[in-house]
């Protein structure tokens, strides 16, 4: 029995990875809004701590997504831990980059999200989106320098 609550773990954890992917390349705050708990609290790329949905949406996704194309989470890497009430969900994602003259680089990251039921349906009560660390002799992605 394990493998099946397993198997529609999986199935709800990609469906949901799938339809948030779709909102960050459309750039559609309203649709992404409903997909997270109004209490949820979050890290970003460039938001540090961000407690609320609202502040989610002004302090990270506002400032990135515009500013990324092809955003994607790389379905055959996520891994799921939990079960029918809450779920730890551990992607990595790719997007590119675009620099103020229209070129663009690549934007590898990873994500951890902690799903959960309400109202029948799964919400992110918490996200942590990062970059991936950079390789040594890697040039193509630009990061600010420390």
């Amino acid at each position: 029995m394990p493998p099946a609550r397993s198997t529609r773990r999986d199935a709800a954890a990609r469906t949901w990875l799938q339809t948030f992917e779709d909102h960050v390349r459309a750039v559609d705050f309203p649709s992404a809004r409903a997909m997270f708990a109004a209490d949820v609290v979050a890290f970003g790329t460039y938001a540090a701590l961000v407690p609320g949905r609202a502040a989610l949406e002004r302090r990270q996704w506002a400032h990135v997504w515009p500013a990324i194309r092809g955003f994607r989470f790389r379905m055959d890497a996520m891994r799921c831990l939990g079960g029918s009430g809450g779920m730890c969900v551990v992607v990595p994602w790719d997007s590119r980059g675009v620099r103020p003259d229209g070129s663009t680089f690549s934007r590898p990251g990873r994500a951890t999200l902690f799903l959960i039921r309400r109202g029948g349906r799964w919400v992110a009560a918490h996200s942590h989106f990062s970059l991936a660390p950079a390789r040594a002799g890697r040039t193509s992605r630009s990061r600010p320098k420390r």
